[in-house]
């Protein structure tokens, strides 16, 4: 058990380390791809750029589904100072984002660092500074270039569309909290990982057929529409558990969604999850999920006949600078490991 923990927590340093917002995905692609190969695996690559693997067994398909797509923005505008503005890509907030520093992909594959702060950000100068709502109007990027005009940035080759990524700025404590940008949804994706080589490292014959699905624009909205297996029955989302006020779950725990913003999950998929858990002891969560939506919702919003749920390990401060901990981790392994069997 031990080994496998591990072994996620080196695959989630290694997935949070790829920049990869939505629609700019392919490093992290390149590095599922390899390690599932490595594993032993047949992964496909989806036109779209979603990763499919088919891990075994027969009868009842369910999907497990991830995804490595981050929050994340682009460039809007060189404004005459030098200076960028910047779009969110997905529900990134500009709240959250001053003072953080990130890094700028040109299109000629350059790399630049930079920082995002409040325009005119000194305290000392700016006495509107406290008053002043934080919007994406109102913060901008610095670039850490001598840049004094949009000439001299265009001249670095940035320009309007370019991916700003913000740095996830990963730690896990000797008290085991994992504390990082993007744990939504990277932790996760480790986790199916892991259970991927807990498969293969056990030699476990699977009661019914298994894929994982790892897409790339979940958090804009449309990662699991398509390329979802003909033959799948039931579609998990292995994504993050919400932590906070007037919610059940803990960053200790495995949530089960039960219901969300689409909806309630399928009552057999939820009344099985429950049923592994308390089965095997496992510590876990209900909750109803106010302002969530995952991939399993746009599969049936695709028209997709699938029972669904969500599970995943507690997240506290989710969009944000985010927390976990190996409990959580710990408690999602086992139950995918108690509900396929």
């Amino acid at each position: 058990m031990e080994n496998d923990i591990d072994y996620i927590l080196e695959q989630a340093n290694q997935l949070l380390a790829i920049d990869s917002p939505s629609g700019f995905t392919s490093e992290v692609v390149k590095y599922l791809v390899s390690e599932y190969q490595r594993l032993g695996y047949d992964p496909v690559v989806t036109e779209k750029g979603s990763v499919l693997v088919e891990l075994g067994g027969e009868g009842d398909p369910i999907v497990l589904s991830g995804h490595v797509d981050t929050l994340g923005a682009m460039v809007a505008e060189i404004k005459n100072n030098g200076r960028l503005r910047i779009s969110p890509v997905g529900g990134l907030n500009a709240n959250n984002t001053e003072t953080e520093n990130c890094r700028i992909y040109t299109y000629d594959h350059k790399v630049y660092t930079g920082t995002i702060q409040l325009t005119d950000a000194s305290i000392h100068v700016n006495g509107e500074y406290n008053k002043t709502e934080r919007t994406f109007q109102t913060v901008e990027l610095l670039l850490d270039e001598p840049v004094f005009s949009k000439e001299d940035v265009k001249k670095l080759g940035i320009m309007n569309g370019n991916y700003v990524c913000v740095d996830p700025r990963t730690v896990i404590t000797p008290s085991g909290y994992i504390k990082s940008r993007f744990l939504d949804d990277k932790l996760s994706t480790a986790i199916m990982l892991g259970y991927a080589r807990y498969l293969k490292e056990e030699q476990v014959k699977l009661p019914r057929k298994v894929y994982e699905f790892v897409t790339v624009f979940e958090e804009v909205g449309h990662g699991g529409a398509s390329s979802i297996p003909a033959d799948a029955a039931e579609f998990l989302s292995i994504d993050m558990g919400c932590v906070g006020e007037g919610l059940e779950c803990t960053e200790h725990q495995v949530s089960i969604c039960v219901k969300d913003a689409s909806g309630p999950s399928h009552y057999k998929s939820v009344s099985g999850l429950v049923e592994a858990a308390q089965r095997e002891s496992i510590d876990f969560a209900t909750d109803v999920y106010v302002y969530y939506s995952s991939d399993a919702d746009m599969a049936l919003k695709a028209g997709h006949e699938l029972r669904h749920s969500l599970i995943g390990p507690g997240v506290y401060a989710s969009h944000g600078y985010e927390r976990s901990h190996v409990d959580g981790v710990k408690n999602t392994f086992l139950l995918l490991k108690a509900y396929i069997g």
